[in-house]
């Protein structure tokens, strides 16, 4: 058995303790590892949130917009149940109903419509942080959602036929664009020092 004096015991608690063992691991001094580490979490978090806030805006412009658009054709919610209905393929998927009741087609393509574009919204705010970080690909991540925009009304248009039979596929387009514009202007100004390089 080893015996340990008062002052060799507090150098073996402090030798021995966690921090300075996973700062020997790594090579750098604790303290500045878990700054480091704190803030790349909060970096992450701050993208996170902003991406769902960019995504909340852009569904909340597009559901107003085809609010207004309903109200003026005369059917108050058309579009929502409409989407709902061939989201959801006409069948209930939460009772054993073979009818799709219409407020529930709307809650469940609105809760879908949201969780998409915060989503979406998720992924723009990684790119742009990622763009702002890389002043040279800022370009390619713009062309990326020109493209990834005008891809998606495509397939709106030739997939989504019977549905934009019934809605005006006009008005699908300009809901898109204001959701985007609405989206880029609130990045736009969380990223003040983006700088797009061709």
């Amino acid at each position: 058995m080893v015996e340990v004096d008062g002052k060799n015991a507090k150098a073996l608690r402090v030798l021995s303790s966690p921090e300075h063992l996973s700062s020997k691991i790594s090579g750098a001094p604790h303290s500045s590892t878990s700054v480091v580490s704190k803030s790349g979490a909060k970096e992450q978090a701050n993208l996170y949130v902003e991406g769902i806030i960019a995504g909340i805006i852009g569904a909340s412009l597009i559901a107003l917009w085809f609010f207004f658009w309903d109200l003026m054709q005369g059917q108050m919610f058309r579009t929502p149940f409409v989407l709902g209905a061939a989201l959801f393929a006409a069948r209930d998927l939460i009772s054993s109903s073979d009818h799709l009741h219409p407020f529930r087609a709307i809650v469940m393509y609105t809760w879908v419509h949201f969780l998409v574009f915060a989503v979406v919204g998720g992924v723009a705010s990684w790119l742009l942080n990622f763009a702002e970080k890389n002043p040279n690909l800022g370009f390619g991540i713009l062309l990326l959602f020109v493209v990834l925009e005008l891809f998606f009304i495509s397939a709106t248009y030739f997939f989504a036929s019977p549905v934009l039979g019934l809605l005006a596929w006009p008005a699908v387009v300009i809901g898109n664009l204001l959701a985007a514009t609405g989206m880029g202007i609130y990045l736009w100004y969380r990223h003040p020092s983006l700088m797009i390089k061709p």
